[in-house]
């Protein structure tokens, strides 16, 4: 797979670190020549200085015969035309990043207008991230959401969390809620369990349970205490614009602290009930002042990472329960990971993850399949995967429990989702023509087609 990257960026380089393990053929373009040089002498990929907007420049990347071009300069009209260009050259597929509200907001259009592929803006997926992460203890993460009501997440089993020393039977009969445990990693080596499975200390556990049901899931393993109902988040940039969107809507307190004056004024008459404090002071008299140890949660937004590393350490210091950190530079998020505290939000690292994401379901999209949805869990030892099912399924509204329905060793069925419902099956449950449905899968199964499922 060719693939062509504009944009020699924090995230551009990141990219080109994760694919570059794989055997693809990566270009890079980038005005700075000194920037091409270093990646191509450190990476094995190939270079061309110059604009990702030029035909021309795409021309020597390749453009012409180019499977995917992925443009990440920090310009959003750069971008855009990046991926317009390349497709009138030839290029299959392209991808645009964009920070501007409005450009995210018109991103259906455009796509649609100018036949770009993927639109994605890294603002409002930190928010996203993180409006999924508050609450959650460092050791839980969110993966993929299917349908819209299935999040996936990983966790890894204490003493303390209820559930070890228990088979899957008994976890489900005892928490009475719809939740399937799809893979366990024990000491490396992967298990995808049935009932009689014993989870124990030290697993680390794939999950899928309805997204609503995430916090009373976790409080009833004695992960979490309390749901985070009073949230704090320092920097009122666009991302905490995003965020406290979302966070209204699931009806919590918060309050914002930003040093921008008129951006304090924005987020007032925008967000009129919400507490917004102008904080430009020394930062543990103003987050004193705004009682932080009264929160169920800290975000820290700024555009600073020296300041979100104190934010989130003097929160850490009052016990505020939950705590995010916004973090860029790769270093601070090495030792933020090191010492393990509580949940770091690095805006490369999570539009590399999605795009790692989108070039894979675009591997798989040139096969014939019927993968609608795809996230790599497990540590890359398996998959979740989506599908529909069809007419062609051969086991239509035959009962799970059925000697005739058969599953693949290491094939498991997270959830079925009909209509508005959601179903975590049973013996008792089936897949019907039009369901959604959730595989959990061993990687070297290579499902493909929900008939695949099948032994």
């Amino acid at each position: 797979m060719k693939i062509i990257i504009v944009g020699a960026g924090r995230t551009g380089c990141s990219l080109i670190e994760a694919l570059s393990a794989k055997n693809y053929d990566i270009t890079i373009i980038d005005k700075s020549r000194e920037l091409v040089e270093n990646i191509t002498d450190r990476y094995n990929v190939s270079g061309v200085v110059g604009s990702g907007a030029s035909k021309d420049t795409l021309y020597k990347a390749g453009a012409d015969t180019a499977d995917i071009l992925i443009a990440l300069t920090p310009v959003d009209e750069i971008n855009l035309l990046s991926c317009m260009q390349a497709r009138a050259v030839g290029t299959l597929r392209t991808v645009a990043r964009v920070f501007q509200p409005d450009f995210a907001a018109e991103r259906k259009t455009l796509e649609k207008e100018q036949g770009i592929d993927y639109i994605f803006n890294p603002k409002y997926d930190m928010a996203d991230e993180a409006a999924r992460s508050i609450g959650l203890p460092g050791f839980v993460k969110p993966d993929g959401v299917f349908a819209g009501r299935v999040q996936m997440l990983t966790l890894t089993v204490s003493d303390e969390s209820g559930i070890s020393g228990q088979s899957l039977i008994d976890i489900r009969k005892r928490f009475d809620a719809e939740i399937l445990i799809g893979t366990v990693l024990r000491e490396g080596k992967l298990f995808v369990p049935d009932g009689k499975f014993v989870i124990e200390a030290g697993d680390r556990i794939s999950v899928a349970v309805k997204k609503e049901d995430v916090i009373d899931i976790l409080q009833k393993m004695g992960l979490v205490k309390h749901s985070a109902k009073k949230v704090m988040i320092v920097g009122g940039d666009v991302t905490a614009d995003y965020l406290i969107d979302m966070l209204l809507k699931e009806k919590k307190s918060i309050t914002v602290i930003e040093s921008d004056l008129e951006r304090c004024r924005l987020l007032m008459e925008k967000y009129p009930e919400i507490k917004v404090s102008y904080g430009s002071g020394e930062m543990g008299e103003v987050l004193e002042d705004e009682k932080i140890s009264s929160m169920d949660a800290v975000v820290s937004l700024t555009d600073a990472d020296e300041t979100n590393l104190v934010t989130s350490m003097y929160a850490w210091s009052r016990n505020v329960p939950s705590i995010l950190t916004k973090i860029d530079a790769p270093g601070h998020l090495k030792l933020l990971h090191r010492i393990n505290l509580d949940i770091t939000l690095s805006p490369p690292e999570i539009s590399v993850n999605k795009l790692i994401r989108f070039v894979h379901n675009c591997e798989v999209g040139d096969a014939p399949n019927d993968i609608e949805k795809y996230f790599s869990i497990a540590e890359g030892k398996a998959e979740a995967l989506q599908f529909t099912a069809k007419d062609d399924f051969k086991k239509l509204d035959v009962l799970f429990k059925e000697a005739d329905f058969k599953l693949k060793k290491n094939v498991i069925i997270a959830s079925v989702i009909r209509g508005d419902e959601l179903i975590i099956p049973g013996g008792n449950s089936c897949i019907r023509k039009g369901d959604k449905v959730i595989i959990v899968s061993e990687k070297k199964n290579h499902i493909e087609s929900l008939n695949a499922i099948l032994a």
